[in-house]
This record gives structure tokens, C-alpha cells and sequence, in this order.
């Protein structure tokens, strides 16, 4: 079964970085498209970014040039490394697989399989 585990969450100020991780078990990473979520309080789901099994990556526009997703696949981890953290940013972080990532929106009902979250705080 797939799983995914991930850390690295924490607080920090606004104009810090974080790099969260992804690990994977139970499968080959290399197969699959891997995609960052987050949830803030009281809103939806949205997609963050992903990558696909060849490397390729899309962002959400609000962080294109501050966050970039990377994949190790020897490793079945992928990271989510973060730039210049917003207060916007602050919110619970999901990685998920087994779903598309490509240009256009990404909808987290594509994704089969998800890991537990961890929290992001950007706040002075």
C-alpha cells in the first residue's frame, strides 16, 4: 500500500524558508506524479505545485519563484523547498500521489493516495 509521510513543518518569520519532505513506501516514487497541497483554516484545499515522473514541474502562480518542488527518486522522497514565506503561506502541507500534474488546475480528487500533513506557520 502507498504511504507518504511528511515533515519538516514549523514556524517561522515572514521572509523565511522551510523545505518540507515527502517520503514514500509501499511502492516505486519513480512511477508516479507527486503533487503538494495545503489547507489554511477555514478555506479549501488547494493545489501548491507538482512533479511529474519525468521531472517536470508546475507551480500555483502565488508562489512561482519562491517555492520549488524536487524529487529523489532513489531516496522515494520529493520536497517541497520554500522561499520568502508569507504570512498567505501559513497552513497544513500535503504531499499525494497517484494523480496528474500538469499546466492547468490540479484538483485533489484526482489523488488516491495522501500523507498526514504538517504544519506551516509564517508569522512574526
Amino acid at each position: 500500500q502507498l504511504q507518504f509521510v511528511e515533515s519538516g513543518g514549523s514556524s517561522v518569520q515572514p521572509g523565511g524558508s522551510l523545505r518540507l519532505s515527502c517520503a514514500g513506501s509501499g511502492f516505486t516514487l519513480d512511477l508516479y506524479s507527486i503533487a503538494w497541497f495545503r489547507q489554511a483554516p477555514g478555506k479549501e484545499r488547494e493545489a501548491v505545485g507538482c512533479v511529474t515522473r519525468n521531472f517536470d514541474t508546475f507551480y500555483k502562480d502565488s508562489v512561482k519563484g519562491r517555492f520549488t518542488i524536487s524529487r529523489d527518486n532513489a531516496k522515494k522522497t520529493v520536497y517541497l523547498q520554500m522561499d520568502n514565506l508569507e504570512p498567505e503561506d501559513t497552513a497544513v502541507y500535503y504531499c499525494a500521489g497517484k494523480g496528474m500534474c500538469h499546466g492547468g488546475t490540479i484538483n485533489d480528487y484526482e489523488y488516491s493516495y495522501w500523507g498526514q500533513g504538517t504544519q506551516v506557520t509564517v508569522s512574526s
